[in-house]
């Protein structure tokens, strides 16, 4: 059984998180803390094989509580949560060892997605039988299946659509066009219009007309009304 501390500190968020994790085989919830200070409280206190940890804390935040882990010589493994996608938290989170990194809101299938390739990882570990550089090579691919197999077509990978989904539904009512939200996410108009009108056709979005100056911009909003897992 794969040990996991969900550390966030909105009661709510945390509530579902660790559904998520208990719903997954071979997962079990050990502990949640609520700041960066209980949560390394709970490291201390007993075994942890994996910790999901919201970078935003009241009293810190995660990038700190990663750093002292290592500090502490604490190899945990470490999934980062957060709503921010600021290439430099990503870089941080990577230097410090996170080894995966979810964008919130997220579904349970990017979960689920995240911890079966985590607990694949393990296994290929538990093996021993790192040998050669296809052995290499496929221990770091656990951690990142392909789209397909987490359900989702061709050229849309979860990571970005997770992205595009905060993105959107950060919008609130007044929704975004592509270009907008290619600009909160870091990626092309053409490719943030791909994942909005997959998030169109799965009915997670509508589009409808801007009008303004010049020639009317097609604008997505959110459709929180829309089947989640």
């Amino acid at each position: 059984m794969i040990r996991v501390l969900v550390v966030e500190d909105d009661p709510v968020a945390a509530a579902a998180h660790a559904g998520y994790v208990g719903r997954v085989p071979g997962y079990t919830v050990v502990a949640s803390a609520a700041t960066g200070a209980d949560a390394l409280r709970s490291l201390a206190a007993g075994p942890v094989d994996l910790v999901l940890l919201d970078v935003h804390l009241p009293d810190t935040n995660g990038l700190e509580v990663l750093r002292r882990m290592r500090a502490d010589g604490r190899s945990t493994d470490v999934i980062m949560v957060t709503r921010a996608r600021d290439v430099d938290v990503v870089r941080a989170a990577v230097a410090f060892g996170a080894t995966q990194y979810l964008v919130k809101p997220f579904t349970f299938r990017a979960v689920a997605a995240k911890l079966e390739s985590y607990r694949e990882y393990r296994e290929r570990l538990g093996t021993g039988a790192v040998v050669a550089q296809d052995d290499v090579d496929g221990l770091l691919g656990a951690l990142r299946p392909a789209a397909d197999a987490a359900g989702l077509p061709k050229g849309i990978g979860r990571e970005s659509l997770d992205a595009v989904v905060a993105a959107l539904a950060g919008a609130g009512p007044a929704g975004r066009t592509a270009a907008e939200v290619a600009a909160a996410v870091g990626a092309s108009r053409v490719t943030a219009r791909r994942y909005l009108e997959h998030l169109v056709e799965t009915g997670l979005a509508e589009r409808s007309a801007r009008y303004g100056a010049g020639r009317p911009q097609t604008e997505y909003r959110w459709q929180p009304r829309g089947a989640r897992s």
